[in-house]
């Protein structure tokens, strides 16, 4: 059986894959170099502390905050040590179950979160959004929400609540 070439809708959808690529390995370290200048705030701190602050009690288990942001398990661990180290998050046991451990927004945390935000929104905005109309950014927004759907349901996991809502105001 000879295999065909890619026909030309394929070859959007790998060129597509390929764009989402590129455009997070030129944007991330950007807003990661920004927040890192202007506030002492690397991106994987600023991450765990935006979810801290838009989790009820401003608190999530550990399972729960490597669910939700874009860290390996291990790497949540260490930036939740770091963040401990320097006063924005505490570790507190859960009374009712000893085995598990919360993550905790502290206000010095909260503090530091809504000093960077608009530095961090400011950036989304000039290295991404202003790039594109309205409505290329809602396309995009449900596109890659029926992704990450379609990818939480083949892992069992529950969908996240959606990220937009917490990421527009800390």
């Amino acid at each position: 059986m000879s295999h065909a070439e890619p026909g030309p809708a394929s070859t959007d959808r790998v060129s597509a894959w390929a764009a989402l690529l590129r455009v997070h390995a030129a944007l991330v370290p950007e807003l990661e170099r920004e927040l890192a200048t202007r506030h002492r705030l690397p991106l994987s701190w600023y991450d765990v502390l935006l979810e801290l602050n838009a989790a009820p009690h401003r608190r999530l288990r550990m399972s729960e905050l490597g669910s939700r942001v874009v860290l390996s398990r291990e790497r949540v661990s260490r930036v939740v040590d770091e963040l401990a180290r320097a006063g924005l998050v505490a570790r507190e046991r859960n009374p009712e179950d000893k085995r598990s451990v919360f993550a905790v927004l502290t206000p010095a945390g909260r503090d530091r979160l809504r000093a960077a935000a608009p530095d961090y929104l400011a950036g989304i905005e000039r290295h991404f959004t202003s790039h594109l109309s309205a409505d290329e950014a809602r396309t995009i927004t449900a596109a890659l929400h029926r992704v990450l759907v379609a990818a939480e349901t083949r892992t069992h996991a529950a969908p996240p609540a959606h990220r937009d809502e917490r990421r527009s105001e800390p």
